[in-house]
């Protein structure tokens, strides 16, 4: 037998293991049929096979973020919490894949007209909801303008702003138009608010109930308290292995690490940092560390004194030392951010000269904005980041080096995203990863976007912004972004002190597959279908 056949053979003989069409005997069988011994056999069974996904088990996470103003509104989703819950119970057209590329949801396949301005989606024939519906194209056009048009108060309205037309061709298939190209459309139907929902009669969907179509169904719901769901067993995909799935909402970092070691939670969406290498000690913990484009900002209200100078702003960004952070507050699990809104994880990353710690230039910015000293207050809550307000306390510990006095306000963790966030002028944020530039700048700097948390206005800007959309080459779309990402760390109204690895844990019994989605937390929230119980 040729190596090329042997080879082609072995991995037959996993798939069919792994599949339960064989089992471990007829494996062994066959194995020293191919030429392997009985060791070599044994090893392969153990690491591929007996590692193979099993359903069963309820799957009890500790989340952050949580709050009681929770909404099952995919318009209105924010916190973490909310995020998560959506990825478990509802469903979207495409999703990001744990090697973070873009595979399919509830829509199997995609293409594109040459200028790419429509876009036709296939749609799984095999989708249902929880109530017995079976998916069709009425309900994906009805998700979907949910999202758009004047009356429309989602956030993710100005994602589809390009959109001027929704159609079905047939029960299954649906043909997006754009009054202009639009590249990554396959990719921003992964945004955590674009979930797919029954659509009533009259052309709009009903989302208070919290129905969905995603791998487990809702059976109980206390908002900032805990969620337990139940197998959607008319899911349209494989996994889904866990029988029951219980969330269960844990603001306070030590809450949710004392659950973990206790037994109370198999795993936890976020460690606290400064325990970590304690954590890491306890045999029956593993801790997933994962590098991604999850950024801090602290947002300033270009339209409200002070922070309607530029050079004010300068003078924050000039008076933050991001190496010392990622040092004291992220304990190394993160990298420094440098004021644009890409990581070096995202394509399109732009190559610009690292702002670095500068008191004197942070001086001298103060001085040509028309002050000698400066007092603000900066919002902030450990619900967002585990060490978020220390991290504030430590920016304002570098910024009176400059002549910057920085009042670090602890808000309350409950209600932080309604009460706080977009209602203060200078705030805290953590923001998930999102997969390309275009989405990230959409959602939070173009100019109408209900995200601006700066309230930043910057003409060439959302000139750029809109021509890179449709741009299909590659080098001519890169150097847009580049310019987009210069005008940002120069004039634009946010700091970006640094960006922030998901740093999560779980019982050693929870195992997952060799990649680990950088989307959002728990494998880009698809943890509860991906992952199992060994």
């Amino acid at each position: 037998m040729t190596q090329k056949k042997n080879s082609r053979l072995i991995d037959q003989m996993a798939t069919d293991a792994k599949t339960g069409r064989i089992n471990r005997r007829e494996f062994m069988s066959y194995a020293i049929a191919a030429g392997m011994t009985a060791s070599t056999g044994s090893l392969l069974w153990s690491s591929n096979v007996s590692a193979a996904p099993k359903r069963g088990g309820t799957f009890r996470v500790g989340v952050h973020d949580g709050n009681t103003t929770h909404t099952h509104d995919p318009g209105k989703y924010a916190a973490v919490a909310e995020i998560q819950l959506a990825h478990v119970h509802r469903s979207y057209l495409t999703e990001i894949t744990s090697e973070n590329g873009l595979g399919p949801d509830m829509a199997t396949s995609w293409s594109a007209s040459p200028d790419a301005k429509k876009w036709t989606f296939t749609l799984n024939k095999n989708a249902s909801f929880h109530n017995g519906q079976k998916f069709t194209a009425k309900d994906a056009i009805a998700s979907l303008n949910y999202h758009r048009g004047d009356k429309s108060t989602s956030a993710a309205k100005p994602l589809l702003t390009a959109v001027t037309d929704i159609k079905a061709d047939g029960d299954h298939t649906i043909v997006i138009e754009l009054s202009q190209g639009f590249a990554d459309l396959p990719w921003i139907m992964t945004d955590y608010h674009l979930v797919m929902l029954p659509a009533n009669a009259d052309g709009t969907i009903d989302w208070k109930d919290g129905a969905g179509a995603g791998p487990y169904k809702i059976v109980n719901h206390k908002p900032g308290v805990s969620t337990n769901l139940t197998r959607h067993d008319g899911w349209h995909r494989e996994g889904a292995y866990f029988d029951k799935i219980e969330m269960i909402y844990l603001n306070d970092p030590n809450a949710r690490q004392t659950a973990l070691i206790t037994g109370d939670v198999d795993a936890i969406t976020s460690v606290d940092l400064k325990t970590l290498n304690l954590l890491k000690r306890n045999r029956n913990i593993e801790i997933d560390n994962v590098a991604s484009g999850s950024a801090i900002t602290l947002p300033m209200f270009c339209d409200q004194a002070p922070f309607d100078n530029v050079d004010t702003r300068l003078a924050l960004k000039y008076a933050i030392d991001r190496e010392e952070i990622v040092k004291k507050i992220l304990f190394g699990a993160g990298s420094p951010g440098n004021d644009f809104h890409v990581s070096p994880n995202m394509p399109y990353w732009p190559d610009i000269k690292q702002r670095t710690y500068d008191p004197d230039k942070a001086r001298f910015h103060l001085k040509r904005a028309g002050h000698s000293s400066l007092d603000v207050t900066l919002s902030a809550a450990d619900s967002v980041l585990p060490g978020a307000v220390d991290m504030c306390v430590l920016y304002s510990e570098h910024a009176k080096a400059a002549g910057i006095n920085i009042n670090v306000k602890r808000e309350p963790n409950d209600g932080y995203w309604s009460d706080v966030w977009l209602k203060k002028p200078f705030t805290f944020v953590k923001w998930g990863a999102r997969p390309t530039p275009d989405n990230m700048f959409t959602l939070a700097y173009k100019d109408d976007a209900a995200w601006n948390e700066s309230h930043w206005q910057n003409a060439r800007f959302n000139e750029l912004l809109l021509q890179a959309k449709a741009e299909l080459n590659e080098k001519r779309r890169a150097d847009m972004y580049r310019e987009m990402c210069q005008l940002s760390h120069d004039d634009g109204g946010s700091i970006i002190p640094i960006f922030v690895n998901f740093v999560g844990a779980r019982n050693k019994k929870v195992q997952h597959g060799p990649s680990i989605a950088s989307s959002w937390e728990l494998d880009g929230g698809r943890g509860y279908h991906r992952w199992w119980f060994a």
